[in-house]
Order: C-alpha cells, then structure tokens, then sequence
C-alpha cells in the first residue's frame, strides 16, 4: 500500500537534545513536527489542533505520559499514539498497549527503527480510513427509528445527517403512515438539542378555538375553563424542538400569529400580556401538497416560505422495494415478545404477498397486518393463508352477510392515492365497509350499476356517521381515521357534487 509522505506528528519529548534528534527522524519520513517538552503543552497543542500522529514519553516533567494517553483515547480517538521511554518493562509496554497505543518504543532507538513504526501506524490510519468509508458508503439498514435499506430511504437519512445541527426550519411531506414523526423525532435526537425537549403538537386534533392556547399556553382566567395559568408548547420546546404534525390544518388567523413566532421567537400567552421570549427550532409536517394548499388560499404564502425552507419527503411504502420485508420481519419479532408468540419466518408465498401489495396505508398499515398476523394465529411461519382478506381477490369475502358491523381494517375496501383527487390517501388507506353500505337492495338479475368510488366511500362514511347517531368523532375512531379527515372528505363532496351538477 502507497503511504500518503505528508502528515503532522505531536512529539512530546523532555529532552531537548533527544527531541531534536526525534524530530529530523519524523521528517525525514514526510511529518510537519511539532515539539513539546512538558505534558501540559501537549494537552493545549491537542486542544487546537489534532496530528495525524502523536509520539509520546511516558516519563514527563509534570506528569505521565499514560495520564495523557488516557485523555487522548477519550477526547481524540482518531489519534495515531507511539509510546516512547527510556525505562522500558514488558508489563508497562503492555499497559500502554491495552490502553489504546500503536506501539511501544525503548529509548534509545534509531531512525530506521522508528520508521518501520511510523509507516505501519500510518497503513494502519489508511486501513482504518477505508473501512470507515466503506462502512459509510454502505446501506444504513436502521436509522434513528427507521428500518428500510432503500435508495430513497437512504437519502432521507443523509438529509436528516445533514440537518440535524441545522436551526433551519424542516417541513416533512408524505402520505399518512409513512413515519413523518419518526423522521421529526430522528432530525431531534441526531443533532445538538437532543438533550433539550421534543414537544409534538397535532393541528388536526385539537378544537379550533384551543389550538392557539395548547401553542402560546394561556393565563388564568383567559377564557372559561382556565382556572390557572398553563404552559403551551412554545415554551415548553425552549432550546428544543417543536415539532407541528398536520400544519395545512391549521386556522388561517392562528397562522398570521405563528409566523410571526417564527420570525422573532416571541409570543403572548391568550389572555396576557407579557411578551415570552424562546429559542425553538420549528418542525412541521402535513399528508397534503403545501403549495397546492397556498394556491387554493388555505395556506399562508408567507409561513410557507418561513417553514419550508428544508424539505423532506418520505416515501410511500409501495416504492421502497424490499424494505416491506425488513420491516415486517422487524415487526414480527416485536409482536411476537409482545404477545408471547414463536413466528420465525414467512413464508415464500406470503413474502410475495406483502410485496406486491400497494399497501396504501403505508408503514402504519403493515404493523396493522402483521399485528393481526400474529394475534389471530399460532405457528412458527406465517402463510399467505393467514393474511388478511385484503390481500385476496375478494375483500369481502369473510364478512359475514346481512351483518351492518364496521369490518376490520384490514378487511377494507382499500383505495389507490391516484383514484380520487378529493379523498384523502390517510382515509383511502383505512376506509372500511359495511355489510350492505347501509342500504337494502332487492334482488335481481341484472348487473349493479358501478358508482365512481368516491360516492362509494361516501355512502360507508355516511352510514357509519348514522349508524354512530351523528357523532363523528366516534365514527372516525370506529373507522380507523381523523376527525378532521372524514370533514375534509365531506368538503372534497360537495365540490365534486357541485361540479357533476354543472355538467
């Protein structure tokens, strides 16, 4: 292996007249030498700069060299160390060894002696080097809470490297389920506040007229119920990360006051008025098109820009290639410690199954299947047999009839992202049936007409609504959604109705 001939070298030598001698040695092997007598320079030097290689006594004025080999072990590990001494003994040479040292040296000694064993710490570095880089270059398998080896996967963990020390705001795009708090928690914890709080806020399930207390907090008295001052968000995330899940849900006139949090770090708590003053590094993420929701007036254009400054998009699943494996493998195992269960494997068939799969509900949607997988069987394998009926030509086909219960959602009626633009991909991925839709048909002998497959989700929406005597909140948590989703559907309705009328 060719040795790169340039590289700086720390000598830390009490004898002048033996430290220059070390010194014409190391250059003559290609070293930038740097010459200190006392342990305390040396320790300063290594505060400022770093050599590629350190050759160090052991016997210092005030202190030992091994005191000095300790700290550079824990403060500076990419240190190449020589030990050096002229009271050489095999249990000393050992101890520096153990310690983290390349190498030992007897004084005296000559140059061809030390440079065979500055050239082999210097093939080790190249060694380790490339091993690093090796090791970098390869697919990261788990990641900060993430499993996936995808290309795509891969690049969102270098964005979140990248990031991550960053106080540049980050907003997370992707369909539901794809992880998008897991990726707002990782761009937390892989940086410099990891130490300080995470705080995540969901715009959608909060009430329109609590969403500004739950961010700002309020003082007592602010309004009927706030019987003491509270805390919000804001100042609960101080030198810390606030993370704002479903953004483009949020009220138009709530928004006008987060920009300009963001843009002094300053706010009001509702009913105060005492200006609070934090440092926070926002995080938002939302299912939707951002810039589909500013053209459309529902987004502001100016805390778009504020908050869109570093975009992520996840993935769905359905493109993340054999990544569904690794992850339902990983799921397994858990679910397995979870429920006191032996699954090993897959079988090739079943393996074929969840890959194939469009898997509209994302990452969310597999731990849904593998869960069921694993509660309603007990075997050492799992079979295709086992999957849920979605996964077979009929979805329909283990309900029983003439019942009107909500299925599973792993029995439902799955909708494609591409098929409708007013539904939601959260709700198409979750949206379930009922027995008959709600409806008694007669019997006949002709075809059933087909019926675009919004008004198809909107009949069983409609019927679980009913059948939950109006309460949609219960509804959407029978049928595995949001709230906020089944009101977003109910809007997207209306202009499709209204544009079916105008044709």
């Amino acid at each position: 292996m060719e040795i790169n001939q340039t590289f700086t070298a720390l000598l830390v030598e009490d004898s002048m007249s033996l430290g220059a001698l070390y010194t014409e040695y190391l250059r003559s092997e290609g070293a930038k030498v740097t010459h200190v007598n006392h342990g305390e320079d040396a320790l300063t030097e290594l505060a400022q700069w770093q050599p590629d290689l350190l050759v160090l006594d052991i016997k210092l004025p005030d202190m030992s060299g091994m005191d000095i080999l300790q700290k550079v072990q824990s403060s500076y590990p990419g240190i190449t160390v020589i030990m050096i001494t002229a009271h050489g003994t095999i249990d000393l040479a050992v101890e520096s060894m153990k310690s983290g040292a390349f190498d030992f040296l007897v004084k005296p000694f000559d140059a061809k002696r030390l440079s065979i064993t500055v050239r082999n710490a210097l093939k080790q570095r190249q060694l380790v080097n490339l091993v690093e880089r090796y090791e970098q270059s390869l697919p990261k398998e788990n990641y900060m809470g993430f499993v996936g080896e995808s290309l795509a996967m891969q690049t969102v963990y270098k964005t979140i490297d990248c990031v991550a020390n960053s106080k540049a705001s980050v907003f997370i795009v992707g369909e539901s389920g794809t992880g998008k708090e897991v990726c707002a928690q990782a761009i937390h914890n892989a940086g410099n506040r990891s130490e300080k709080p995470f705080v995540a806020l969901n715009c959608a399930s909060i009430p329109k007229d609590l969403i500004e207390s739950e961010i700002f907090g309020h003082t007592k008295g602010a309004f009927t119920g706030a019987v003491a001052n509270r805390e919000g968000a804001a100042s609960r995330a101080n030198r810390g990360t606030l993370f704002l899940d479903e953004i483009c849900e949020m009220d138009l006139e709530l928004q006008s006051k987060l920009l300009r949090f963001i843009q002094t770090g300053v706010f009001q708590r509702v009913g105060g008025t005492k200006e609070e003053k934090v440092d926070v590094r926002f995080v938002s993420a939302t299912n939707r098109v951002p810039w589909e929701e500013v053209k459309e007036g529902r987004f502001r254009e100016d805390l778009f820009y504020r908050l869109h400054v570093i975009p992520i998009e996840l993935p769905p699943l359905r493109v993340r290639g054999k990544d569904v494996l690794l992850l339902a493998n990983k799921l397994l195992k858990e679910y397995n410690r979870e429920e006191g269960k032996q699954f090993k494997s897959f079988t090739t068939e079943a393996k074929k199954s969840l890959q194939s799969h469009d898997w509209p509900g994302n990452v969310r949607q597999l731990q849904n299947v593998i869960r069921q997988v694993v509660v309603l069987n007990s075997s050492d394998i799992v079979e295709a047999s086992m999957l849920p009926s979605l996964f077979k030509s009929d979805p329909s086909c283990n309900q029983a009839p003439n019942k009107p219960v909500i299925a599973s959602v792993n029995q439902a009626s799955v909708l494609d992202n591409h098929e409708s633009p007013a539904i939601d991909e959260q709700a198409g991925s979750q949206s379930l049936h009922f027995g008959d839709s709600g409806t008694n048909k007669p019997e006949t002998d002709e075809p059933e007409a087909i019926i675009p497959l919004w008004l198809s989700e909107k009949q069983t929406i409609e019927a679980a609504i009913e059948q939950c005597d109006g309460n949609v909140p219960k509804a959407a948590a029978l049928l595995d959604i949001s709230a906020s989703t089944i009101y977003r559907k109910r809007q997207g309705w209306d202009e499709l109705q209204g544009a079916v009328s105008e044709n």
